[in-house]
């Protein structure tokens, strides 16, 4: 207030400094005015700042949350975990390459792999190989409680228990030569006939029933000695009918498994495996992929018939195997099967097996194979060597059998030899997948002309989910999908993997039929049978999976004295099949 009295007081002195005085009072205030603006402007960057900062540390702080709840959980859910380090310091081990080995579970020996496999697929892996885990990665966990303060590391003789591939424990000894595992799986179904229609009145079928069933109730043990021995021994307590006999289709022996393999050669470089016991024969592309794996609920009634002439599971056998990514071949001597009357003339056979990845790749691989085998020396229940040929309408509820040719081979004729010879294929990309088979079965009586059967079947599955039906070296054949989110819905995973599965199947047990056939005669008139099965399977996680199919199946089978399907009183030639539809829902547990 002064200066500008001052300036007044000037401007009557000299007129030019009052202007001069003017134009500076001007640019005072224009650079007042600028300096406000840019405060205000700074205030507001450093506002905008603030914000975006105070954005970016909250969003910090809900990760760090978020991280320390799923640490939480982790500690709530799994066990202390040690790996034993001071014992691989204080003795080294030799790290020893074995066989590539699957995620998924399987009982079976040869036909059935998974990680770690029964012995025959894959022995129980060692601590030393970090075999994959559940789901497909991750080593093995040697699972224990620390010692207590001051006690120092356990001792490195001890054992140890471990969790090889899906949910399998077993017990290992320190150096990984010798381990004993536990398996088991439960086929639990469920079945309905909605309709069963049969061809005539005269027919014995006049229904089948609905109900449920333990298809497959199996545990038992896999164990390795020395590194280069395994073991199997699995006892089966469900079956076709899972009671005892003389119920219909119970088992007359639970024995299913009881094998002794020797890897050594193959794990050193030779790749030879030998297997010597009861065990599943991998013979057919099918009946070498697991009860665990395939697609529908049952198997086609073409593999059923022809492996269970010399092979299926139950069965005495020994034999050699070798296998790669790239093939899979192995030749079989069998005999009986487990529970088989030992005080008859037990059977022979003998079979092959070869199989090629002529396409192989992470994404997928184009499989084709041959199989041959023969019944060199049949069966001779009641002192006549015969066999019966017969199946289910690929369905378990109700063990009745429509399709059978009833005994084949006579006193007069008896039956000399069997022979089996077919093949098939599989054509896998990413999440697709079609495979089949074909196989002709030739009986030879003596004193009579061959007859031939045959059947077939097409399969294909779909994965909603995008998962992959992978290649399984050990079986030559493909292996169920793992889900890669597990249904954990409350852990945030979801919604395991989904499947979609159809097939067409045939069969004929027919051949130069006769209604009433004369003696001398060569008929046979077991009938025949084709199927459509649609499915959907839902895998909630690498050890349970759910199958919901749905079948309609017709059965055209006249009547004959030789292989009957009628009543009483029935003319020669009666229609005596039938046809039907069905639904039936698995619930499976596999480790």
């Amino acid at each position: 207030m002064v200066q500008c009295a001052n300036r007044r007081r000037a401007a009557h002195l000299h007129p030019a400094a009052a202007q001069n005085s003017a134009q500076l009072d001007r640019l005072v205030d224009q650079l007042q005015q600028q300096m406000q603006v840019m405060q205000q402007q700074n205030r507001e960057q450093m506002q905008a700042l603030q914000q975006q900062h105070q954005k970016q540390i909250d969003e910090l702080r809900e990760q760090i949350q978020t991280l320390q709840k799923q640490v939480q959980q982790a500690q709530q859910q799994q066990p202390r975990k040690q790996v034993r380090q001071a014992q691989s310091q204080q003795q080294p081990q030799q790290q020893t390459a074995r066989p590539g080995v699957q995620p998924q579970p399987a009982a079976a020996p040869g036909p059935a792999a998974a990680a770690p496999s029964a012995p025959a697929a894959a022995p129980p892996p060692s601590a030393a190989v970090q075999p994959p885990a559940a789901a497909g990665q991750g080593p093995v966990v040697i699972v224990g409680t620390p010692p207590p303060p001051g006690l120092g590391p356990p001792p490195s003789a001890g054992v140890h228990v471990l969790e090889a591939g899906s949910a399998r424990f077993g017990i290992e000894s320190a150096d990984g030569r010798n381990a004993i595992f536990l398996t088991g799986r439960l086929h639990f179904d469920v079945g309905d006939y909605l309709d069963y229609t049969p061809a005539s009145r005269f027919a014995a079928v006049q229904d089948l029933n609905s109900g449920v069933n333990a298809r497959r109730a199996r545990i038992g043990v896999i164990a390795r000695f020395m590194r280069d021995w395994d073991f199997n021994l699995i006892y089966d307590l469900g079956g076709s009918g899972d009671g005892f006999p003389p119920d219909p289709g119970a088992l007359v022996s639970g024995l299913e498994n009881a094998l002794l393999t020797y890897s050594g050669l193959k794990n050193n470089g030779v790749p030879l495996v030998f297997d010597l016991g009861y065990m599943d024969v991998p013979f057919s592309q099918e009946e070498s992929t697991s009860s665990n794996d395939i697609p529908l609920v049952e198997r086609a009634a073409i593999i059923n018939v022809a492996t269970n002439i010399f092979a299926n599971d139950f069965r005495s056998a020994f034999g050699v195997r070798s296998f790669s990514d790239r093939y899979w071949a192995g030749a079989y001597v069998t005999g009986p099967t487990s529970g088989t009357n030992h005080t008859t003339g037990e059977q022979i056979g003998a079979l092959g097996r070869a199989g090629y990845n002529i396409l192989y790749s992470p994404e997928g691989y184009l499989h084709l194979e041959g199989d041959v085998g023969a019944l060199l020396k049949p069966p001779a229940p009641g002192g006549i060597r015969s066999i019966t040929l017969s199946d289910r309408p690929e369905l378990r509820v109700d063990p009745t059998q429509i399709l059978s040719t009833g005994p084949i081979g006579t006193a007069a004729n008896p039956l000399t030899n069997a022979q089996v010879y077919g093949g098939g294929g599989i054509a896998s990309w990413r999440n697709f997948q079609v495979n089949g088979e074909y196989y002709q079965i030739n009986v030879n009586r003596q004193g009579l002309a061959t007859n031939g059967l045959n059947g077939g079947y097409v399969e294909g599955s779909w994965i909603l989910t995008g998962e992959q039906r992978k290649y399984s070296p050990p079986a030559g054949s493909y292996l169920r999908p793992v889900p890669e989110h597990p249904f954990l819905p409350f852990e945030g995973s979801c919604c395991g993997a989904f499947e979609l599965a159809a097939r067409y199947s045939t069969i004929d047990l027919n051949d130069n039929f006769i209604p009433r056939p004369p003696p001398g005669s060569n008929s046979v008139g077991g009938g025949q049978q084709t199927v459509y099965a649609a499915g959907l399977n839902w895998y909630p996680n690498a050890n349970m999976r759910f199958l919901f199919d749905f079948l309609h199946g017709k059965i055209n089978k006249r009547f004959s004295t030789a292989a009957g399907g009628g009543i009483a009183g029935t003319p020669p030639g009666t229609p005596v099949g039938g046809k039907f539809d069905a639904v039936v829902l698995r619930t499976q547990v596999a480790f």
